[in-house]
């Protein structure tokens, strides 16, 4: 018997069990007049198993009740089940309908905007493609890798609606096959575009890694998701989502090589997403790749920090100042406070 907040459903099976206890008949006695295993009268009274018109008729010879009686507590009983199981299905979606930002999420155009809690469960089915929003759980359809600051329910959550906005946009790019050698060949040429606009290296960007396999996408940022960049392969390429939280120029680079560290060291194809491990090896390619090691300890070993000095450091080995300060406040060499104007601030549309 399974039950609802309005809907119970009860099996034919305990209409059955009643007639034997009546009659003083057991179970097993009961299955040799059905000719039917004792397993499978088990699972008919318990309504694990659907009560077929053959049983029926039986049920007719054995307990002297018309088998349409017994077909109809069966048709019954599995409307009811589907009546039961999608409330409660509905039930469990408008908890996690809840915990979204759905007001922005529909601000934004990625769903219809609705006050209705019933509506935002259908629409946020639509938007996620799935019957229901529990199936979010599972790996197979929400796994990414991404970068992010925080990790909460709510921000998983908000974090896996980003990432289908993501997909979605990344459906509408051409790519080529999927080519991480070609994408290793282009690493000097991002490095590059780190002291272009957002204007001229967007589309640049775009047209490289489709090139190389990779769909390349802007998502405008949703709060809560503590979101920066994310990985993962979807209809044969790899879909590449940024966002340009904080409108930090240092931030936005640094995001996006950790998302290169993840699809060219083999993280953006993985079941179970990517491993605190993983995580850290992006962080240590990106920062590795962004500014050479050797460059690095020798420029910090000299100890000058200067405005001067930083941008005569940057301009030598080719990406923008802000990035040089960004590493140097990260690992406390400079304060946050001072330096900034170095930095670039950026505002991506797609």
């Amino acid at each position: 018997m399974l039950k609802s907040r309005t809907y119970i459903a009860i099996p034919p099976g305990m209409t059955i069990k009643e007639m034997l206890v009546e009659r003083g008949m057991n179970q097993n006695e009961f299955a040799a007049r059905m000719d039917l295993s004792e397993k499978h009268v088990s699972r008919l009274i318990n309504g694990d198993v659907q009560l077929t018109q053959d049983v029926a008729l039986r049920l007719e010879y054995v307990l002297g009740v018309p088998a349409s009686f017994w077909n109809r507590l069966e048709s019954n009983y599995r409307e009811t089940l589907t009546k039961v199981k999608a409330e409660n299905d509905m039930e469990a979606d408008e908890a996690i309908a809840r915990m979204l930002p759905y007001t922005e999420m529909a601000s934004l155009g990625w769903v219809k905007a609705t006050k209705l809690i019933k509506e935002k469960v259908l629409f946020l089915r639509q938007f996620w493609e799935v019957s229901k929003l529990t199936l979010l759980s599972n790996g197979m359809i929400t796994h990414i890798a991404c970068r992010r600051l925080a990790i909460t329910e709510k921000a998983d959550l908000a974090l896996m609606a980003w990432a289908q906005k993501a997909k979605l946009d990344a459906r509408k790019i051409k790519t080529s096959p999927i080519n991480i050698e070609r994408l290793m060949t282009q690493i000097t040429v991002f490095r590059e575009m780190t002291s272009w606009s957002p204007d001229k290296f967007s589309p640049e960007l775009q047209k490289i890694l489709s090139e190389c396999g990779v769909a390349l996408v802007f998502v405008p940022h949703l709060k809560g998701s503590f979101l920066q960049g994310a990985v993962f392969v979807d209809g044969g390429k790899i879909v590449l989502g940024m966002t340009v939280r904080g409108n930090d120029g240092d931030r936005f680079w640094f995001s996006f090589f950790h998302e290169l560290a993840h699809i060219i060291l083999g993280h953006s194809g993985q079941m179970n997403g990517v491993s605190k491990e993983d995580d850290d090896a992006a962080d240590q390619w990106a920062a590795d790749k962004l500014i050479a090691p050797a460059n690095y300890k020798s420029f910090i070993k000299k100890g000058k920090f200067s405005k001067d000095a930083i941008m005569k450091f940057a301009q030598s080995i080719g990406i923008a100042p802000g990035i040089v300060v960004g590493r140097l406040q990260k690992e406390s060499f400079v304060r946050y406070d001072v330096l900034n104007d170095l930095k670039t601030h950026y505002i991506i549309c797609d």
